[in-house]
């Protein structure tokens, strides 16, 4: 049946992924038994919730073991099947792993299928017009319930995730404060139309900072990074805030050692709502987060930012790029 390239896990990283964690292999092209059909990655997507899949501790995922492809979303296209709702030539993207041929069936985890607009590249179907746009419409009205009016403070506000968020906050009428790593992306931010851009490499005091730009204190904290940030941000927030967890990159690379945050008790000061989420949890709402999501790239309200690379072998490369800090937008690579 021919062979499939995947990408597996060499050795646990320590700290920041390193080019000798993965290793690219050849398997036998898998055969889709009945109720499945096999998929042809188009694009694979570049998390940062997949470096905590790489460490040997419990998290809502299994770990990845040593030996086996890389988890993370996926979007392929069937190209054999034995399932009657996932004809040959249907797009979809579901939760797999890294590699360029795999196997689903109906009941993946995140299975949805895509219809692509004319006109609208496929790989932003895995960005602002994909999981990205449907987690960052999920953390900020379904998790942080914002409402227009309101001000909503993003942490990583560069990044795939934060740069939406901020985006359909402000299409819904929010004064939008991102947080973000570097004068370059502070002018990215900027330019999507955020009312402000703080870069807290640049400043000592981040709270001080969020406060002059958010006198009137925070609605909504989405919460990419934890840590340091958070713990700064609490004592800002409004009575009856709301804090959406979608990420916690400031300890991925170093879990072992995460920060405590000392100002919890602002939680009951100002009966602070805080939750963490994963977008699959709120499968009633997806739909209508789509159609939304849609409408505000043809309005052109939402402008997806993507860091594309090409061919399959690149997919560590990315990741380790993204786990460094250095891209803007969402990291993906095209098959």
């Amino acid at each position: 049946m021919g062979k499939i390239r995947q990408i597996t896990l060499a050795r646990r990283p320590v700290g920041i992924p390193q080019a000798d964690d993965f290793r690219l292999i050849e398997s036998e092209r898998p055969v889709p038994g009945e109720g499945e059909f096999l998929v042809a990655m188009r694009v694979g997507s570049v998390d940062p919730a997949i470096r905590g899949f790489l460490d040997d501790r419990p998290s809502y995922v299994d770990p990845v073991a040593i030996g086996e492809p890389i988890k993370g979303m996926s979007l392929g296209e069937v190209v054999e099947s034995r399932h009657d709702n996932y004809p040959v030539g249907t797009f979809v993207r579901a939760f797999a792993h890294w590699s360029d041929h795999y196997v689903l069936a109906g009941d993946a985890w995140g299975l949805e299928k895509v219809h692509p607009h004319p006109g609208t590249e496929l790989h932003h179907y895995m960005g602002a017009l994909g999981p990205v746009g449907l987690t960052a419409w999920v953390g900020l009205f379904a998790v942080g319930e914002a409402k227009p009016g309101e001000t909503v403070v993003i942490s990583a506000a560069a990044g795939a995730t934060g740069s939406t968020v901020g985006q359909i906050a402000k299409a819904s009428g929010c004064k939008v404060i991102g947080l973000v790593g570097s004068p370059e992306k502070a002018q990215v931010i900027r330019d999507l139309g955020y009312d402000a851009a703080i870069d807290y490499r640049a400043t000592p005091d981040i709270a001080a900072e969020v406060a002059k730009a958010a006198p009137e204190g925070i609605d909504v904290y989405f919460d990419n990074v934890g840590g340091e940030t958070l713990e700064a941000l609490l004592p800002l927030m409004r009575l009856h805030g709301r804090v959406a967890v979608c990420g916690m990159i400031g300890q991925y690379n170093d879990a072992d050692h995460p920060h405590g945050v000392k100002t919890l008790w602002q939680l009951v000061v100002n009966r602070i709502k805080m939750q963490g989420f994963i977008t699959y949890d709120y499968p009633d709402v997806l739909e209508r987060a789509q159609n939304e999501l849609d409408t505000w790239v043809e309005d052109g309200e939402l402008k997806p930012l993507a860091n594309v690379r090409e061919g399959f072998e690149k997919l560590p490369e990315a990741f380790i790029d993204l786990m460094s800090g250095t891209t803007i937008g969402k990291t993906l690579v095209r098959i």
